[in-house]
Formats: C-alpha cells, sequence, structure tokens
C-alpha cells in the first residue's frame, strides 16, 4: 500500500473531511484512515467491523481512526486491532497530525466544547465524484433528545463568505459544476458572524461572485430556519437547485415535542406547501426516525399519515438507535424488531412517492448532471439512466425522460 487509504461513514461533511485528510496524508505510506459516524449503533458497529477487516487484509497498515465516534470514546475505538492512532474531529483538519514524527502518538483528541472557530481548508477533487462538497459550518447549539453529534462536532462555527468563495472557486477551476454546501446545522450558518447574515445571504453570495458555478444544492435544512433569502433563490435563480431536504425526523407534534425539536407537523407542511408553490417540480426529501421511544402505533400511525400525505420522493428512514448519554436513551423504548418494522412500513410510503414522482417528470427535458457513462442525477435529485449511448462523466446534458423504474428515470437524448 502507498497513498492512504480512507474509509468514509456517515454525512456530507465526513466526505468533505476526508478529502481535507487525504491531501494532509498525502507523503504517508501503507495507513489507512477510517473516518467514523456516530449517528447510529449501526454506524459504529460497520466503522467497528470495517477496521477489523483492514487489519485482517493489511496486517501491516497503521490504522488512523477519527470522526464523531473516536471523538466521543476514543479510548475505545484505541484498542481495536490494527490502531495506531485515534485523532479527534478538530485535530484530523491540521495537517501537523500528520507528520511522520506526530504519527507517533497514539492519541490526540482534545475538548471540541471548547472549539471557537473552523479552519477553511482549500480542497480541489474529490475522489471518484462530480459534484464537490464545500463546508460552510460546523457543530451544533441544539440538544435534540435523540442526538450525540454535538458532542462530536462541537458548537456551531461558521466558515466566513470569503473563504467558502475561494474554495468554490478552486473548485470550478478543477471542474466541477456543482457543489453542495454542507454542514452539521447549515442553517445556523451566520450566528457567530458580525452581523449575523443568514445562510440565503451567502448562497447568494457565491453565486454572485462565482458566475462560473453552473449548479448550486443545499445538504439538510431545518424546516423553521430556511431564510427569506433561500427563498427567492428557490424561486428566480435557475443555478440554485429546485431542492429540499428537510431534518424532519417524526410526522408527530408529541414525538417532535419529545425529540425537543424546533418545528411542528403544521410548519413541516407549511414549507413543503411553500416549496411546491415555487418550483412544483421541486425534488423534497426528509430524514425520518421510525419508532422513537414512547412511540405507539397512533403516535406512528401520525407519521405514516403525514408522509403519504406530503409525497415526499427522498425519505432517509432510520429506525430509532439509542446513544448513551443522551435524554432520549432513558425514555421508554420501542422493542427494535417493531422499530425495524416501522422503519419498513415507512421506506414503503416512500418508495411509493419517489414512483409518483418520476412519473411525473416523464416527458419533461431534465439537465442532467453525468456521474458514469450512463447514469446521472437531475436538477430535481433525480437519478437518471440513459436508454441508449453514453457521455462524458462531468457533462451536463439535457435529456427526456420516457419512463420510470424503481431506480429513478429512463432518458433519452433530446
Amino acid at each position: 500500500m502507498s497513498k492512504p487509504e480512507i474509509l468514509t461513514f456517515g454525512c456530507r461533511l465526513n466526505t468533505w473531511e476526508s478529502e481535507v485528510m487525504r491531501n494532509h496524508a498525502a507523503a504517508l505510506d501503507n495507513v489507512i484512515i477510517v473516518n467514523t459516524c456516530a449517528v447510529t449503533g449501526e454506524a459504529e458497529r460497520q466503522a467497528r467491523q470495517a477496521i477489523r477487516r483492514a487489519h485482517r487484509e493489511n496486517p501491516d497498515a497503521r490504522i488512523v481512526v477519527t470522526g464523531c465516534a473516536a471523538q466521543i470514546n476514543p479510548e475505545s475505538w484505541g484498542e481495536l486491532p490494527g490502531v495506531a492512532r485515534v485523532l479527534g474531529n478538530e485535530e484530523k483538519l491540521k495537517a501537523e497530525s500528520w507528520s511522520a514524527s506526530a504519527m507517533a502518538e497514539p492519541l490526540a483528541v482534545s475538548d471540541i466544547m471548547a472549539a471557537k472557530e473552523t479552519a477553511a481548508h482549500l480542497v480541489t477533487e474529490f475522489s471518484g465524484r462530480t459534484r464537490a462538497f464545500v463546508q460552510v459550518q460546523q457543530g451544533c447549539n441544539h440538544r435534540c433528545t435523540f442526538c450525540i453529534i454535538p458532542f462530536g462536532r462541537g458548537p456551531s462555527r461558521s466558515v466566513p463568505v470569503g473563504a467558502v468563495v475561494e474554495q468554490v472557486r478552486a473548485l470550478v477551476r478543477s471542474g466541477y459544476r456543482e457543489v453542495v454546501l454542507t454542514g452539521v446545522d447549515m442553517t445556523s450558518w451566520g450566528e457567530d458572524l458580525p452581523g449575523k447574515p443568514v445562510l440565503g445571504q451567502l448562497c447568494r453570495r457565491v453565486l454572485r461572485l462565482v458566475p462560473e458555478l453552473e449548479r448550486m444544492r443545499l445538504s439538510s435544512v431545518d424546516p423553521v430556519e430556511i431564510d427569506e433569502d433561500i427563498w427567492q433563490l428557490l424561486a428566480e435563480n435557475p443555478r440554485f437547485m429546485p431542492y429540499l431536504h428537510l431534518s424532519l425526523q417524526a410526522g408527530s407534534d408529541l414525538i417532535l415535542k419529545r425529540m425537543k425539536r424546533r418545528h411542528l407537523v403544521a410548519d413541516a407542511a407549511r414549507v413543503v406547501e411553500r416549496a411546491r408553490s415555487l418550483r412544483p417540480d421541486i425534488g423534497i426529501g426528509a430524514d425520518i426516525i421510525a419508532g422513537f421511544p414512547t412511540e405507539d402505533e397512533s403516535l406512528f400511525d401520525e407519521t405514516r399519515n403525514f408522509l403519504v400525505q406530503q409525497a415526499l420522493p427522498y425519505l432517509h428512514v432510520f429506525p430509532y438507535s439509542e446513544r448513551p448519554g443522551t435524554p432520549a436513551a432513558r425514555m421508554r423504548a420501542v422493542p427494535v424488531p417493531e422499530r425495524k418494522a416501522r422503519a419498513a412500513q415507512l421506506r414503503e410510503v416512500g418508495a411509493a412517492s419517489a414512483a409518483r414522482y418520476y412519473k411525473s417528470l416523464i416527458g419533461q427535458p431534465l439537465r442532467v448532471l453525468m456521474e458514469t457513462p450512463t447514469t446521472g442525477h437531475s436538477e430535481q435529485f433525480a437519478p437518471v439512466r440513459l436508454a441508449q449511448g453514453e457521455a462524458e462523466v462531468g457533462e451536463i446534458i439535457t435529456l427526456q425522460p420516457t419512463m420510470a423504474e424503481n431506480a429513478g428515470l429512463v432518458a433519452e437524448r433530446i
């Protein structure tokens, strides 16, 4: 093994951070970096399994474990076979953490709750990807009862506008035609900056100052914190993609209150209604937790019925997973088999909504960013497959869908 191998778990922010580490660790040989996630117990299990497999297949490699799970419980990850070093979420982004001398230190994890700012890093390439991610925000000041991530990411910190613009310019120069702005609690961007600007103002500045950028997309946003600038961009700017992914979590007011979320069902419904009034073809996704503690059949039915009514095509459904130390972990639990059964039901709702949504796009010309010679995603983030022939990876082409299938749309060149 020569160049470091990186195994990334979890969110888009982890994907971006893995590319930062790839640059910092480029001079190291025989190293495997595992960038962990702590959102669910399953995510941690997969990372541990990957570490054991990596050690079994490369017994001489030095394994470096980092990410949210390593930040929260560093000692347990350091005990796994083959692990030579555990790095905190702050340390992993520092070039000095990847020097030959630093690699001799088995543990480097600082108090993430003391972090006051987030440093900008210039990334110009995302391995194997045609769209690029740009970190604009880090950390979270909220305390949802199910979530451990604030203790892995620390308080909310914003990347200044100038640094975001510089990063987007560099990516466009490298050939990327779409960027996805990402963060932990992205709609809190700007709260710690002079004048307290809002996320939509950042989007406007980037689009104005980097006119060569063809497509901008947002990662997950909080339903009650979508500012007026974002709504205006959705309505007026063709370079701002018609796509929203909502941090929804449930469709029951009582469960949302027990989660300590900041929105109610009516708030989410208003967001969906407004988005569709501005862009009738908009693609909307949501994160949903099935089987949250205290959720009985009637409360589950509230969530299921809400999702049926809203017909969101891109649902990310997770069975609830206890995170040690969180308030929800002390609440009355739903049996694990029931959580999984409810998640399966909600995924069926999502699949039916997706099928209807894909059919609604048939016959409508779509601008598709090709990610392989035959597949890509439209502006609405609908998966599209070429009916025949191939296209250049990274090219944006106009296609007309002729039919829908389970995985998305089948389309022909116009």
